[in-house]
C-alpha cells in the first residue's frame, strides 16, 4: 500500500476513537444533571464515571490477546458496535442503577478499541510512515479532553444530559461502516498462544482495584483512609502476584516482563503513568477554576479552555519534523518544559488576574501537552517484534489508566483537603493553587526517565 491508502484507513481508526475519547469529558459535564434528573445523590451518580473506568482497564488485557487469535478487523468492528449499542442503553437509562450498567459495557468497549487501534497500525502501516500515521490517530486523544467540555456544555445547556449517549450512535455507525469498507483484512498475528486467563485475571483486577482505591481517596480528600489502604494493597497485591507469574510464564504470559528489561519501554511506560497525572489532574480542575473561581458559566468556561486545545493541534506538525530529527528523548524534554511553563503561572493565577493572560499561559500548556504522550507511545512500538506489539500496548495503557486514576485522586484530595480546613473567600483559588503546583512537580520528574528515551533517530 502506498501513503494515501494507509493514511485512509488511519483516518478510518482516528475516528472510530472519537465517540469513546469524547464520552469520559461529556460525561463529567452532564453529571449534576443526571443526578437531578435520576433523583439519586451525587456520590451514587459518581458511578458513572468510575465503573466506566474500571471497565476500560480490566478490557485492555483482552485487547491483545482477542487480535492474536481472530481477525484484527472485525474485532475492532465487534467493539465499536458493543460501544454504540451500550450507550443507545444509557441514553434510555430511567434510574442511576442501570445506567451505571451500561457504563460499565460502555467502558469495555472503550477499553478494546484505544489499545486496538494502536494494534492494527502497527500491522498495517510500513515503518517509515509510522511516526506520520501516529500522529493522526492519537489526534482524537489529544482533542477529546479539550473539545468534549465544550460539546458537553452546549448539549446539557441546549438539550438534555440523554444526548451526550445518543450522540454516541450516530458516530459509532458511521465508524463501523468505514472500517467495514476500507480497513483492510488483518489476520490474527499467533493463533497457537493460549489466553493467559490467570495473569489477564491479576492485571485487570490489581488495576480496577488501585483505580477504586484511589478514586475512593479524592472522594474522602485524603489518601490516609481504610478504602483506600485496602483497595490499593489488593491491587498491588495481584500485581505482585502478576510478577511472580510473569516470571514463569515468560513470553506467554498476557504482559511479558521482558519488555521491561528495555530501557526505552520501562521508561516510556513510567512516564505515561506520570503523564496520565499531570493530564488527567489539571483537566479536572481547569473547568472548576473557571466556573468556581472565575464564576463563569458553563459555556464561557468551554470558550476560554478553546486556547489550550488549539496549542495541542499546532504542535502537531512541528512534532513530525522534529521526531524525524532529534528523536524522542529531545522531543519529550521541549513538550515538557512547554508543560512546566504553561503550568507554573497558575501556582499564582487568582480571580483578579487577566483571562487573557490566563488564554496565553494555557495555550503554552496545551503545547506541552499536546506533545508527550505521542512521542512515548511512538517510541514503545516503533522497531518492536510485531508479536509482542499487542502485550506491549497492553503495558503502556494499564500504565496511561493508572495515572490518570491517580492524577484525579491527587487533585481532588488536595483540593478537598485544603477546603475542609479553610472557609474564607479565596479558598478555592488557593486549593487549585496547591494542585497545579503538584502538577509542575510531577512533570518536572519525567524529565528523569526521559533520560533512557532515544536521543537519536532510527533509519
Amino acid at each position: 500500500m502506498n501513503f494515501k491508502q494507509v493514511r485512509n484507513i488511519s483516518l478510518v481508526l482516528a475516528f472510530g476513537l472519537l465517540a469513546p475519547m469524547l464520552d469520559t469529558t461529556m460525561t463529567n459535564i452532564a453529571i449534576n444533571n443526571i443526578s437531578h434528573d435520576l433523583h439519586t445523590t451525587l456520590n451514587s451518580v459518581q458511578w458513572i464515571i468510575t465503573a466506566y473506568v474500571l471497565s476500560t482497564s480490566i478490557a485492555v488485557p483482552f485487547s491483545g490477546w482477542l487480535t492474536q487469535h481472530f481477525n484484527g478487523k472485525y474485532v475492532f468492528l465487534v467493539a465499536q458496535m458493543m460501544f454504540g449499542l451500550s450507550s443507545i442503553g444509557a441514553a434510555m437509562s430511567t434510574t442511576v442503577n442501570v445506567l451505571i450498567f451500561y457504563r460499565i459495557f460502555q467502558g469495555f468497549a472503550a477499553g478494546l478499541i484505544m489499545p486496538l487501534v494502536s494494534n492494527l497500525l502497527v500491522n498495517i502501516a510500513p515503518r517509515d510512515y509510522f511516526q506520520k500515521l501516529m500522529m493522526i490517530v492519537m489526534l482524537p486523544i489529544m482533542i477529546g479532553p479539550v473539545f468534549g467540555p465544550i460539546l458537553g456544555a452546549i448539549i446539557v445547556e441546549y438539550g438534555n444530559w440523554q444526548w451526550i449517549f445518543w450522540i454516541n450512535v450516530p458516530i459509532m455507525l458511521i465508524a463501523a461502516a468505514l472500517n467495514f469498507w476500507i480497513v483492510p483484512s488483518i489476520p490474527a498475528t499467533d493463533k497457537t498462544t493460549k489466553i493467559d486467563w490467570l495473569g489477564i485475571t491479576l492485571l485487570g483486577f490489581g488495576s480496577a482495584s488501585l483505580i477504586y482505591g484511589l478514586s475512593r481517596a479524592g472522594k474522602l480528600a485524603t489518601f490516609n483512609n481504610s478504602d483506600t489502604w485496602l483497595f490499593a494493597s489488593i491491587g498491588l497485591f495481584a500485581l505482585f502476584i502478576y510478577v511472580i507469574w510473569g516470571i514463569y510464564k515468560k513470553k506467554t504470559a498476557v504482559l511479558p516482563l521482558v519488555l521491561f528489561k528495555a530501557p526505552v519501554y520501562a521508561a516510556s511506560t513510567v512516564n505515561l503513568f506520570l503523564a496520565g497525572i499531570i493530564t488527567t489532574g489539571p483537566m479536572l480542575i481547569l473547568p472548576l477554576y473557571f466556573q468556581q473561581g472565575r464564576g463563569l458559566s458553563i459555556l464561557q468556561t468551554g470558550f476560554w479552555l478553546l486556547p489550550q486545545g488549539i496549542g495541542m493541534l499546532l504542535i502537531r506538525p512541528l512534532l513530525l519534523k522534529l521526531l524525524d530529527r532529534i528523536g524522542a528523548r529531545y522531543v519529550v524534554w521541549l513538550s515538557l518544559s512547554l508543560s512546566i511553563l504553561g503550568t507554573m503561572p497558575f501556582g499564582w493565577i487568582d480571580s483578579k488576574t487577566n483571562i487573557l493572560v490566563i488564554s496565553v499561559v494555557l495555550f503554552i500548556r496545551g503545547l506541552g501537552i499536546g506533545g508527550v504522550i505521542m512521542p512515548l507511545m511512538t517510541t514503545i512500538l516503533m522497531g518492536m517484534d510485531k508479536k509482542l506489539v499487542p502485550q506491549a500496548n497492553i503495558g503502556a495503557r494499564i500504565f496511561q489508566n493508572l495515572g490518570g486514576a491517580f492524577g484525579s485522586a491527587l487533585v481532588a484530595t488536595i483540593i478537598s483537603s485544603y477546603l475542609s480546613t479553610h472557609h474564607t473567600s479565596l479558598a478555592n483559588i488557593i486549593a487549585y493553587q496547591h494542585a497545579f503546583w503538584w502538577s509542575v512537580l510531577l512533570t518536572g520528574l519525567m524529565i528523569i526517565p526521559s533520560i533512557f528515551l532515544p536521543k537519536y533517530v532510527e533509519k
